[in-house]
C-alpha cells in the first residue's frame, strides 16, 4: 500500500488559529494537489511547469495582495502555511515553486512603488513571471552586514558589481530582487534593494549549483550591470530592514513546508507498517513499531502547533497594527522545531522501511534528501537558537 495519493488529515483546520477562509482554501487545495502529475526529473523544467500550474489553478494569487490580482487583501501567513504544508506533502518541488513566487516578490509587495507593483505582482500571481530573492553572497550568508556587492549611482543609472550565490530560481527567474551595498561603510544600514530583470546587460545567471535534492539554484554575477534609478526598491539604505520584513512573513511557512514533508513521511510509514508482513504478522503489530509511530505523530503535532501559532501571531499583528507578542521568536521556534522534527520523523520512516527506505525512487528516500536543506536556508537552526535565546533573556 502506498501513501502517494493519501491527503494529510484535515483535523487541524478545526483549530482556532484558522477561520472559514483558510478552511475553504485548504479544502479546495487538497484534491487539486493530489491530482497533479509533474515529471520532476529536470528540476528547472519542472519548476516552470509548477509555476504555470499553480498560476492557472489560482494558488499563486495568495502570494500577492488583492489590489494586484491576489486572493486576499494582504499577504496572509496562515494561508501561506496551509498552502506550503499541503504542497510539500505531495511535492517538495511544488512547494519550492510556490514559495519562491511569494518570497521573490515579497519585497515588491512591501516596498514597491505603484508602477513596480503593477508591472510585477499581477504577472507573479498569474504565473507569467518567475520571481527570485537575491540576498546571500559567497561570504555573506547569515552575516548580511558582510555583504560585498556594490551599487554605485553613476548619475544616469545604478551600477551593480559583485556576486550572489545560493539563489533559488537562479537562471530561470524573469526578475530578481537584489540587495547591494550603497554605503560601503554602513554595514546593515548601508544596503539598498533593486529589481533586476533577468535580461539586464551585465548579469550572468549561467553558473548552476547542483545539490542533493534537485532545485534550481545558481550563482549570479553582476559586472557593470546598469539598472535605471526606477529599479530602486524601497528606501535608500533601507534594504536590510526590507529583507528581514520579507523573510519574517515567510519564515513560518518554511516550518509549514517541513511539516508537510513530515506528515508525508508519517503517512508512508503507516502504510508500510500495515502492509509489510514478517514473522506471521504485520510490522504494525509489533509494539516497537507502534512506539516509533507514536514518537513520529507527537513530533509532527508539536511542530504543527508552533507553526500555526507563529502564523496566527503574525496575522494578528497585521490586523491590529501592533506587534502581537514576540512574533520573531515564535517564528524562530516554529522554523527550528518543524525542520528538526521533520528530519527525525523522516529518518525514522526510512529506518522503518528497512532496505527499501534507501532505494532511489522511494518517497521516503527522496524526502530524506529534500528535508536536509530546510534546516539551513532562511536562517539555519543555529541562527534560530540565537534569536530564541536573546528573546528569552529579554524576558
Amino acid at each position: 500500500m502506498s501513501a502517494s495519493k493519501v491527503d494529510p488529515s484535515t483535523a487541524h483546520l478545526a483549530l482556532p488559529f484558522f477561520d472559514d477562509a483558510h478552511r475553504e482554501l485548504a479544502r479546495g487545495l487538497l484534491p487539486w494537489a493530489a491530482a497533479q502529475d509533474v515529471d520532476e526529473r529536470d528540476d528547472r523544467a519542472a519548476c516552470r511547469d509548477w509555476v504555470k500550474r499553480l498560476g492557472n489553478g489560482g494558488w499563486l494569487r495568495y502570494c500577492v495582495p488583492a489590489a494586484f490580482g491576489g486572493a486576499l487583501e494582504k499577504l496572509d501567513s496562515r494561508a501561506l502555511v496551509l498552502l506550503r504544508e499541503t504542497l510539500a506533502f505531495h511535492s517538495p518541488l511544488a512547494d519550492f515553486a510556490f514559495a519562491m513566487q511569494g518570497l521573490g516578490s515579497g519585497a515588491i509587495t512591501l516596498a514597491g512603488n505603484a508602477s513596480q507593483q503593477a508591472e510585477y505582482l499581477s504577472a507573479v500571481a498569474r504565473g507569467d513571471k518567475i520571481a527570485a530573492f537575491a540576498l546571500s553572497e559567497p561570504e555573506a550568508g547569515s552575516d548580511v552586514g558582510a555583504m560585498a556587492m556594490q551599487a554605485v549611482d553613476t548619475g544616469t543609472a545604478w551600477r551593480l558589481d559583485g556576486a550572489k550565490t545560493w539563489i533559488s530560481n537562479g537562471g530561470i527567474a524573469d526578475f530578481y530582487c537584489v540587495f547591494a551595498k550603497t554605503d560601503p561603510n554602513g554595514g546593515t544600514r548601508g544596503i539598498t534593494a533593486f529589481i533586476v530583470d533577468a535580461d539586464a546587460k551585465g548579469l550572468d545567471t549561467s553558473e548552476r549549483i547542483e545539490v542533493m535534492a534537485p532545485h534550481p539554484l545558481a550563482t549570479l554575477r553582476f559586472g557593470a550591470c546598469d539598472v535605471p534609478h526606477g529599479a530602486q526598491l524601497g528606501e535608500l539604505n533601507g534594504g536590510f530592514k526590507l529583507a528581514m520584513r520579507t523573510l519574517d512573513i515567510f519564515r513560518a511557512s518554511v516550518a509549514a513546508a517541513a511539516l508537510g514533508m513530515a506528515r508525508r513521511a508519517l503517512s508512508e510509514a503507516i502504510a508500510h507498517a500495515k502492509s509489510r508482513r514478517m514473522f506471521g504478522q504485520t510490522l504494525a503489530d509489533f509494539q516497537l513499531t507502534q512506539a516509533k509511530l507514536g514518537d513520529m505523530a507527537a513530533l509532527v503535532d508539536s511542530a504543527a502547533l508552533l507553526t500555526y501559532r507563529a502564523a496566527w501571531m503574525r496575522d494578528e499583528g497585521e490586523r491590529t497594527g501592533k506587534p502581537f507578542g514576540d512574533y520573531t521568536a515564535a517564528a524562530a521556534m516554529a522554523k527550528m522545531c518543524a525542520t528538526e522534527n521533520a528530519q527525525r520523523v523522516i529518518d525514522m520512516a526510512v529506518q522503518m522501511h528497512g532496505g527499501s527506505g534507501v532505494q532511489v525512487g522511494m518517497k521516503v528516500e527522496s524526502l530524506y534528501r529534500d528535508i536536509r536543506a530546510l534546516r539551513i536556508y532562511e536562517g539555519a537552526t543555529e541562527v534560530q537558537q540565537l534569536i530564541i535565546g536573546k528573546s528569552v533573556l529579554r524576558g
